[in-house]
């Protein structure tokens, strides 16, 4: 790979809608993968809560993480809020040296999240295209198999996940962003910026433990994709294996 800019900050966004269950995980985890970034490296964190009705405020302050309360029930336009607000911390930084990273509030991170992402940028990654597995605790025994059989752990399927995806601030902003909308606003923007001419590598190494719920916040999501996708994916595997 190509070198670029030496990546001197991170800004990690987490939006959240009504997720009170699941989010002292989340932040807990992106608690220990900050604190394993390099000393100097600038790291920047918005909590972006998404018309929240529950207690999700509440766990997000104790976790002592900002917090920027926004009203739109849509995920593309919470996680540029929070893009926005973690840029406006970094603007000592050019936006080639700023890493975004990104994830969801029903997920847990692994402590070399942020750390792996930015060895694959030192090596000259323009976006990392992280992996997701579900929490397994809930899925069905035959989803549970429907997954092993349709993935191969340590191999990056290339499949966009808002979950585990990291980018450069300048190719995100050169790419327009992240799309008001309530389904593949991470799909859009990985695309847009591969047109571009990004460098976008997949990795399986940081994998993320996501919510395996059959009912989601967005319509079309990865819940869908659980319910509706797997074990059909499975049977033609195996059919036509």
């Amino acid at each position: 790979m190509t070198t670029r800019a030496t990546i001197s900050a991170v800004g990690v966004v987490v939006p959240v809608h009504n997720e009170e269950a699941l989010l002292g995980a989340c932040l807990g985890a992106l608690t220990r993968a900050v604190a394993a970034v390099p000393a100097h490296v600038a790291v920047e964190v918005a909590v972006v809560l998404d018309a929240c009705a529950d207690g999700s405020a509440e766990i997000a302050e104790r976790a002592g993480f900002p917090t920027i309360a926004v009203e739109g029930r849509c995920v593309g336009r919470a996680r540029q809020v929070g893009v926005e607000a973690v840029l406006q911390q970094l603007t000592d930084h050019p936006p080639e040296a700023v890493w975004l990273a990104h994830t969801d509030a029903d997920s847990v991170v692994p402590a070399h999240w942020l750390t792996h992402q930015l060895d694959l940028a030192a090596e000259g990654a323009d976006a990392v295209v992280g992996t997701v597995r579900p929490d397994f605790r809930d899925l069905s025994p035959a989803q549970v198999d429907a997954w092993h059989r349709t993935h191969t752990p340590g191999e990056a399927n290339g499949h966009v996940h808002g979950a585990n995806l990291g980018i450069r601030a300048n190719v995100l902003v050169a790419a327009g962003g992240f799309e008001p909308i309530a389904v593949h606003e991470d799909v859009g923007l990985v695309e847009r910026a591969r047109r571009g001419g990004a460098l976008i590598v997949p990795s399986d190494h940081a994998w993320v433990r996501t919510s395996g719920r059959q009912v989601g916040r967005a319509p079309g999501g990865y819940a869908r994709y659980l319910r509706e996708d797997l074990e059909p994916l499975a049977q033609g595997l195996l059919t036509s294996g």
